[in-house]
């Protein structure tokens, strides 16, 4: 919690600011670094080797770093989840930490504590497996498709591609419900904590492995790389939304525990379906098996 405050004081002053919008580089999963991403990344790394020498960190740009000899534990970190939201101001940019034991191959299930830090606002989100969540989560009873207030992520994937598989859900709950592609996954995840929205929808992995040719439609749109969640994106806040008592898997409906966390391209990339009852998580992954297969007849 110390480190993800730190770190939205270091990029708290940048919100909004057209200088944080020059382009650095690429990070470890080839998108594109700007400025406000670079800070924040010097910021994590000199920080840990300060406060926390002995413990390893994934993060967007920098991939695995670890001290010498053998850390015991891997901080997963994204330290601007929503990096265009925070250049444009936007509330929907956080902070994302999470930690699990360094072992050989350390997957979502073992993240033991998620903490979210809202860059905007400094509003805080924490939990720990089996013990909780903070604040006290109000979760929407609503299990109604069209009454769904919901969010999905569109930066970097073929729009038209994820509107032929989640059209049907967009245009049902449009009206009575309502939907945003609000640009940071844990911002949409930890909305369904606060009762803001009932569900996050990605199925951007899935449509990649599902359907021939995608992967090069959405290499196209990504400048070379495919552009998905990655382990970073959701360690934290998938924890969080656990803890809280919805539901949280993956776009076929499996859980995502056995995710590996410690890599960014695509075999890592993670599709999510995060809703707040599970009855609403089973019509939104029917909708999806529809839609999928939909574009697969259309392909």
């Amino acid at each position: 919690m110390e480190l993800a405050a730190a770190l939205r004081d270091e990029v708290a002053p940048q919100l909004g600011g057209h200088a944080g919008r020059a382009h650095a580089g690429a990070g470890e999963g080839g998108d594109i670094t700007f400025a406000i991403d670079e800070q924040a990344e010097a910021f994590l790394e000199r920080y840990l080797a300060d406060r926390a020498p002995d413990v390893a960190f994934y993060s967007e740009d920098r991939g695995l770093v670890s001290p010498g000899g053998e850390a015991q534990w891997v901080l997963v970190v994204d330290p601007i989840d929503g990096t265009r939201p925070a250049m444009a101001g936007l509330e929907a940019a956080c902070v994302s930490v999470g930690l699990a034991p360094l072992n050989d191959d350390p997957r979502m299930g073992d993240v033991e504590i998620g903490c979210v830090v809202e860059i905007k606002s400094g509003r805080t989100f924490a939990a720990e497996r089996g013990v909780g969540v903070e604040p006290p989560p109000s979760l929407s009873a609503n299990a109604d498709v069209s009454r769904m207030f919901w969010a999905y992520g569109l930066r970097g994937r073929p729009v038209r591609v994820i509107a032929e598989v989640i059209g049907e859900l967009i245009d049902r709950s449009s009206v009575g419900g309502a939907t945003f592609d609000l640009g940071s996954a844990s911002y949409d995840l930890t909305r369904i904590v606060t009762g803001q929205l009932d569900a996050y929808v990605e199925p951007g992995p899935r449509i990649v492995e599902d359907v021939p040719g995608m992967r090069e439609e959405f290499e196209h749109v990504g400048g070379g790389v495919v552009l998905n969640n990655s382990p970073y994106d959701v360690a934290a806040a998938a924890l969080i939304v656990e803890e809280a008592g919805a539901v949280v898997t993956d776009a076929y409906g499996e859980p995502l525990a056995g995710k590996r966390i410690l890599g960014s391209g695509p075999e890592y990339q993670l599709s999510c379906v995060a809703a707040a009852n599970r009855e609403l998580h089973h019509a939104i992954v029917r909708e999806l098996d529809a839609g999928v297969e939909r574009l697969r007849r259309l392909r």
